[in-house]
């Protein structure tokens, strides 16, 4: 893989991991306009994308992660400081109920396999655009809250967590479906956008360490370093601009315009796949 296509699958990754437009369904559908979707080679590559969006995540959100890594010492220590029965500080609650939103992920790992397969159909990734826009038109109509996740109560952790189910199908932003799922229980716009954030964090760790401990041989073998490098650092730059647009229009309270693109490229996908291939 040359450098310059790396590049390309970077900031297409990078951009749609926050947008709520799919990254895994853009990605899929760039390597199936390549023709290179379904090797090993690409699948490593994937994964090494996925670890770039990461970082653009510790850069915008380096207080909260900050915060975040402080809670778990705290709550180990609480036991040993008399600060057993003391009610939670809000990094303390952050943590837990990031922890709490974890647990779906669970079954989401089981259904990898047959949802993979999805990867290499055009048309049925262009259906699920078009769900995923009308996801969004839905919440953009949901009730204007201004409730923080540290003043959620710890169930409400679960029911954004079971959102995260829809966005392992490819064409279903992860991102998009969280924040609907933080929308539903009563987030203020902002808040569920950074909840939806920093739940990608052990979301996207999670998944991608479990995979990449799969693999065997030389990770840069196939696609070459310089290759995979130069992608995830496309990825980790075009994520920081992607989640500075995505907070632009949280305070404008309007994601139809994403929902209108998923819209176009759904439909897109579908005529390419069905009627012109």
């Amino acid at each position: 893989m040359g450098i310059f296509e790396a590049i390309i699958y970077g900031v297409v990754q990078g951009v749609a991991e926050f947008l709520p437009i799919s990254s895994s369904g853009h990605l899929a559908l760039a390597q199936n306009f390549f023709g290179t979707s379904g090797t090993e080679d690409l699948f490593t590559f994937n994964i090494l994308l996925h670890f770039g969006t990461l970082v653009a995540v510790f850069v915008m959100y380096a207080a909260d992660v900050w915060k975040l890594i402080k809670s778990v010492f705290s709550l180990i220590a609480r036991p040993f400081n008399g600060r057993l029965k003391e009610p939670l500080n809000g990094g303390e609650k952050l943590f837990l109920i990031l922890c709490i939103a974890c647990l779906p992920l669970v079954p989401a790992a089981l259904l990898s396999d047959k949802v993979e397969a999805l990867s290499d159909v055009s048309w049925a990734i262009g259906v699920l655009l078009l769900i995923n826009g009308c996801m969004l038109f839905v919440s953009d109509r949901l009730s204007r809250n201004s409730e923080t996740v540290e003043q959620s109560k710890l169930r409400r952790g679960l029911y954004i967590g079971l959102f995260q189910l829809f966005g392992v199908l490819p064409g279903i932003s992860r991102s998009g479906s969280t924040i609907t799922g933080g929308l539903f229980n009563n987030l203020d716009r902002k808040e569920a956008l950074r909840f939806s954030f920093l739940l990608s964090i052990p979301a996207i760790l999670g998944a991608n360490l479990l995979e990449l401990l799969e693999l065997k041989g030389d990770l840069f073998a196939a696609v070459g370093a310089p290759a995979c490098l130069a992608g995830m650092a496309a990825a980790a730059i075009s994520g920081i601009f992607a989640i500075k647009i995505l907070n632009y229009f949280a305070v404008k309270k309007n994601f139809s315009a994403f929902a209108v693109y998923c819209f176009i490229v759904g439909t897109a996908a579908i005529i390419g796949d069905l009627f012109i291939k």
